[in-house]
Formats: C-alpha cells, structure tokens, sequence
C-alpha cells in the first residue's frame, strides 16, 4: 500500500507552533476529492501562499533548502482539530514520512498511522532541542523506537504494536487482513 517504514534518516523541517489543527495542514477546500494524490500542492496553503496564489517568500516550508526533508518537527498539540484522513495524505503527498512532536492529537495520530506517516511523540527536552535546529539531520527508527541526532539527542518513542507492524510491512489495516487471507480461509474451512 505505501513503502515500508523501518529506518529513516533526513534533515527536519520545522513548524515551531503550537496547536497546528487538521485544517491548517489541509485547508477544507481542499477536500473535494478521495484521493491521496495531489494534495501535497495545497499542505498548509495559508502559510505557503497569500490571498492571490502567489508563494510567500517567507515560507517555512518551502526554498531549497528543505527539500527532501522528510521529517516535520512541529509544536505541541499537532493535528488537534476535525479528524479528516486527508491532513496525513497532505502531508505524505507533500514528501514527508514522519512527524515529531511532544504531543501529537489522538484523532491525527489515528489517521496517520493508518495511512503510512510515521507520529513520533517525544520528551519535551528532546522535543525543544529539535525545533531549535531546523534543517538538523534525525534519524528515526521505527524498530527500535528510538529517534537520535548527532551525539546530543537520543528519544525513545513507542507505536501502538498493530500499527508498527502494519507500518514495517508498508500495509494499512486492510491490506494486513487481505495479506492473510489464506490463513483466514483455512481457519474458516477448519470450523465449518
């Protein structure tokens, strides 16, 4: 379904603010369609563009400088707000496989697990040191649950165990079902 995540070492983009809702990441306009592909374009809409559509050069997001950084390390309290699938398809589609923050809403964390971008809740020690340094190279370990950086930053994190596996394999929770079909036959043609 997605690629699988066990080992991922980027530079960080960071979002230093607090309470980062759903809508924010994904504007509700931007919620016409199922899909999960092009919704990169419109991830934090109001922060990369002004009122006519044109770039703000003051962008946190955008410039050479991030590009390629998979890993978003934001303020407290991200993605609280309305549930909507579409802010962890945003994100993904916007070229990031992670989150890192000290506190990730309930409700987004659900939703990003089950649809491949890793929520990485840490210590807020770890967590200020982090949004201190944007652009510092993370890697993150989903096997071992542990975030490090350089020789200062060392975070222990832990997932919810069904969904690490799922995120191991790169499946959601219905591709994990239909990954063992078989074995559901077989049990099922057992107690017939």
């Amino acid at each position: 379904m997605f690629e699988p995540f066990q080992r991922l070492k980027s530079g960080t983009v960071v979002l230093r603010q607090a309470n980062i809702d759903t809508d924010q990441i994904i504007p509700a306009r931007f919620l016409t369609t199922t899909s999960r592909e092009g919704l990169g374009e419109n991830a934090f809409y109001d922060w990369r563009y002004d009122d006519a559509g044109a770039p703000r050069e003051d962008s946190p997001l955008d410039g050479p400088e991030h590009e390629g950084h998979a890993i978003l390390v934001a303020g407290p309290n991200f993605g609280c707000g309305s549930s909507r699938e579409h802010a962890p398809w945003a994100l993904s589609d916007f070229g990031f496989r992670a989150v890192v923050s000290s506190d990730i809403a309930d409700i987004f964390k659900s939703n990003a697990l089950k649809n491949g971008l890793l929520p990485v809740e840490i210590d807020a020690e770890t967590h200020a040191k982090l949004l201190d340094r944007p652009g510092r190279e993370v890697t993150i370990d989903l096997e071992q649950g542990l975030l490090t950086s350089g020789n200062d930053i060392e975070a222990r994190f832990t997932v919810e165990p069904f969904a690490r596996q799922c995120l191991l394999e790169g499946n959601d929770p219905l591709g994990y079902l239909t990954d063992r079909m078989d074995a559901i036959t077989a049990y099922e043609d057992a107690r017939a």
